[in-house]
């Protein structure tokens, strides 16, 4: 296992001109969900559009069941939003027989902005999209070439790395999970246990992501390789098919990358030993998801990027907006357009 854990390993695509600190008050970093449901108005669901500040999903999801009465199994969510940023996203209570709950006692880091009910409860991943608007500062470098590169992405798409999210605070959902497949410990909760084996996953994810882009082969097609719908999740093998590169041109479709569990390699030929070849330095990774029962999965090695724009402010200061699918990560544009640190703790 090479160890200790570090993203600075992983290659880039694109050549990172700018220099910078983002985050530096919640404001700097504004989420927006994009949501395509139609609320029934009726239902013994809650649906709670909330804006919140400096705060955390789960935190925030606690705070709505208290002032409910319910347990917060019972609240649901699509996805988890940065800490420190302003964030708009959706909450739904599971409340039968009961009346709309009294928010008045919220902290103020919670702000409800609509609600409705509804006949059904709010599920992982249902949203259409995350828009943000990020305010970078003490900027330098090249923002001509920054924006150059702003076009490029909007046409050759952007790497879907996992973010440094997925891994914990210095990387610690990592080493917790190499030391429960040697049976160092053993993690009690099903969540934890859930943040480890996905940690796990994402890390060989991103190597051979990482290997593809050194090849310069993240967004082209290759003998033997996997391709994903664009918005889609389902798979499907190379039939060398002369439209599957017009189609890639065109961000239609993406090669994809293998998630890893039991079961054998979709890949073929050259792509199939690269896999084998990144999995192969993470045999503990490898042999815990497959010990703990994970199915060898796929997820697209690129992702398009929607409405990107990177606008300058002040001589030392511009704003980067753009629209990303969900579970894409904000930080990972970020770090195709230069070096940025965060002053959040």
């Amino acid at each position: 296992m090479t160890t200790p854990f570090t993203m600075a390993a992983f290659a880039r695509a694109y050549s990172a001109p700018l220099k910078g600190q983002f985050r530096v008050k919640p404001e700097d970093f504004i989420v927006n969900e994009q949501m395509d449901i139609d609320l029934s108005g009726a239902g013994e669901h809650l649906w709670l559009q909330v804006r919140k500040t400096g705060a955390n999903t789960d935190w925030v999801a606690g705070q709505l069941a208290r002032c409910a009465q319910i347990p917060a199994s019972e609240v649901g969510y699509a996805g988890l939003k940065d800490r420190h940023a302003v964030t708009t996203q959706w909450f739904s209570l599971q409340l039968p027989g009961k009346a709309d709950p009294n928010f008045a006692d919220l902290p103020p880091e919670i702000e409800i902005l609509y609600q409705q009910r509804h006949d059904k409860k709010l599920r992982r991943g249902a949203l259409l999209s995350n828009q943000f608007i990020l305010n970078l500062q003490d900027c330098s470098g090249d923002l001509a070439a920054a924006q150059a590169i702003c076009v490029e992405i909007s046409q050759r798409g952007l790497p879907n790395y996992y973010g440094e999210q997925r891994f914990g605070h210095n990387m610690g959902n990592l080493t917790k999970a190499e030391r429960w497949f040697e049976g160092g410990f053993m993690p009690k909760q099903r969540n934890q246990r859930s943040l480890y084996l996905s940690a796990a996953r994402s890390w060989i994810f991103n190597h051979v992501l990482s290997a593809r882009i050194q090849q310069q082969t993240w967004d082209q097609r290759m003998e033997g390789d996997v391709f994903m719908f664009e918005g889609g999740s389902a798979w499907f093998a190379d039939d060398a098919s002369p439209e599957l590169t017009t189609r890639l041109a065109a961000l239609d479709l993406h090669p994809t990358g293998v998630l890893w569990g039991r079961g054998e390699l979709a890949t073929q030929a050259g792509v199939g030993e690269l896999e084998a070849t990144q999995a192969a330095q993470f045999p503990i990774f490898c042999a815990g998801l497959e010990k703990h029962g994970l199915k060898q999965e796929r997820r697209a090695l690129r992702i398009k990027v929607n409405e990107l724009q990177l606008t300058a402010l002040s001589a030392t200061s511009v704003r980067l907006s753009f629209s990303l699918p969900p579970g894409a990560y904000a930080t990972i544009l970020l770090e195709q357009l230069g070096h940025f640190s965060s002053r959040a703790n």
